[in-house]
């Protein structure tokens, strides 16, 4: 989708827009959401950023997804002036103005820390969120010693983009998110994040993340463990495949994701995905993990599937390793 395409869909007399799940555990699906409920996310973020009208708004996303659309629409909300890069890995690669605002996926961070002019050009946004996957530690190590403000988001496109964040820099970084004020998270019964947004969402969320809530002096924090749908349970043992790949990290440099495959004895088994060789990966589960942790299958693919947003695709991989 273009911005001219967005904007008259936008512009045109319906009550909705039409956006797309991100496909990270299925196949992604089509939802019509309402674009007063967007605007009201867009107030809520531009308020919290402190951002005022003539700031500038870097749209690097497609506008395929919420994010794209949200950057759009937080600028129509606040009167920014949006600057439009084609979605790549490097946003950056061409100089812009001063920047105030942009939302990135991790990858496109990634990759801007990797080339000098680029990384320069990060440093000098005055509020970066990032969204739409997970930030290892390395990558949040690299960004703690940014002068602005970086944070992570927490979101989905039910709740037209993100319903909390958490800062990666400075005194106030920390891993456990807090949500926006009208925002209230608790946990059901098998642990997974609960989210009552009624100005964005109009029902009660229950998702599919396995978490933590702290209730404060009147506030709430909460942290993400991972994903019900990851859980593998092997033997009568509950395994986190997020919390084996964060084991992991600091020692495999090779693209690998954690995945299960069913099993005739345990029930399912551990199994790894990985670009680089076999044995090698082997030889460092073997060394790294607890033995309870430790796949009982790896396989070498060409490429980790990921979504077009940048996502394990947690389903496809799970297909891989009941075929290959």
């Amino acid at each position: 989708m273009t911005i001219e395409e967005f904007l008259e869909a936008w512009n045109n007399a319906s009550e909705t827009v039409l956006v797309h799940t991100s496909g990270s555990t299925g196949e992604p699906k089509p939802m019509l959401v309402e674009k007063r409920r967007m605007l009201a996310s867009a107030r809520r973020t531009n308020d919290f950023l402190g951002l005022k009208e003539g700031d500038t708004a870097l749209l690097c996303m497609s506008l395929d997804y919420i994010a794209g659309k949200m950057m759009v629409v937080r600028a129509i909300e606040r009167g920014l002036r949006l600057i439009t890069v084609e979605p790549s890995g490097h946003p950056l690669a061409v100089k812009q103005p001063q920047i105030d605002f942009a939302a990135m996926v991790p990858m496109q961070v990634y990759n801007s820390l990797q080339v000098a002019e680029e990384r320069e050009r990060l440093m000098q946004i005055v509020h970066l969120i990032i969204g739409g996957g997970a930030i290892d530690d390395s990558l949040a190590a690299e960004l703690k010693s940014f002068p602005n403000a970086v944070w992570s988001t927490y979101g989905m496109t039910e709740t037209l983009s993100h319903i909390a964040l958490r800062r990666l820099n400075g005194p106030e970084a920390s891993e456990w998110y807090t949500p926006f004020p009208s925002v209230k998270v608790s946990l059901s019964e098998e642990g997974c994040l609960v989210i009552d947004a009624l100005e964005v969402c109009a029902e009660r969320l229950v998702t599919n993340d396995i978490a933590e809530v702290e209730q404060g002096d009147g506030s709430t924090a909460f942290r993400i463990l991972g994903r019900k749908d990851n859980v593998i349970c092997s033997g009568g043992i509950k395994i986190q495949a997020e919390a084996v790949e964060r084991e992991l990290h600091p020692y495999l440099r090779v693209p690998y994701l954690i995945t299960k495959r069913q099993d005739e004895k345990f029930g399912e088994v551990v199994v790894l995905l990985t670009e680089g060789a076999v044995e090698e990966a082997q030889k460092v589960c073997e060394r790294i993990l607890p033995k309870y942790h430790q796949p009982r299958v790896y396989l070498h693919v060409d490429r980790i599937p990921l979504t077009e947003t940048g996502k394990p695709a947690r389903q496809q991989a799970v297909q891989l390793a009941a075929t290959k």
